[in-house]
């Protein structure tokens, strides 16, 4: 019964998770944020082996996702302190785009409700046909719209590293289990007390 309610619950966080995941890459895409859609990438990857390992009894695929929504957490993090410019890093720096577009944020360019500013493309650091654009005036920051996304990311993230590691846990008694009554002996202890065909057939043909 635990491992049924603990495998259901991470089928259906994994769910989840997916959809949140494929919502922030969309909006990753549009915002030419090439840093987060790599992470996004990877994300998606391990939330499905999570997803299938979860439904198949694949201890390893559990194992890997429950040490990567570790990982995703402390990622969420830094995007949290990127776009709050905390601890010394700026959020109009081009870290997450790898200098390939003058682009900061879709939620920062196109939020409903703020002013916005065609800015012209200035140097080699913004590709041919792409402005930036800066809104002001929001009722609401994009760069909370931003923390938003990431807070939500570490929250499922955390629930997914708790009921990962609850069924890894499952998995790992119902192996043991199993070895224990002989599922995994070639030779188990029914077959001990038994001749092999060849030695009875001899047997047979002793003198008496």
């Amino acid at each position: 019964m635990g491992s049924c309610s603990g495998r259901c619950a991470l089928v259906v966080l994994c769910a989840f998770q997916l959809v949140a995941a494929l919502e922030r890459q969309v909006f990753d895409f549009l915002g030419y944020q090439w840093a987060p859609i790599l992470a996004n990438f990877v994300h998606i990857i391990v939330v499905i082996l999570g997803l299938f390992g979860t439904i198949q009894y694949r201890l390893r695929y559990v194992m890997v996702y429950t040490v990567w929504a570790a990982v995703w957490v402390t990622w969420n993090v830094f995007i949290i302190c990127f776009y709050l410019e905390v601890g010394g890093l700026l959020q109009d720096s081009e870290l997450l785009t790898f200098s390939l577009s003058r682009h900061r944020s879709w939620w920062r360019e196109r939020w409903p409700g703020c002013l916005h500013e065609e800015v012209p493309a200035v140097g080699l650091g913004a590709p041919h046909g792409q402005a930036l654009v800066s809104g002001a005036g929001c009722a609401l920051e994009p760069s909370y719209v931003e923390a938003l996304h990431s807070g939500l990311q570490i929250l499922i993230a955390l629930l997914g590293f708790v009921c990962g590691c609850h069924v890894v846990s499952v998995f790992t008694e119902e192996e043991d289990s199993f070895d224990f009554i002989g599922g995994f002996d070639p030779f188990p202890l029914y077959h001990v007390n038994e001749k092999p065909p060849s030695l009875l057939s001899k047997q047979a043909y002793l003198p008496a």
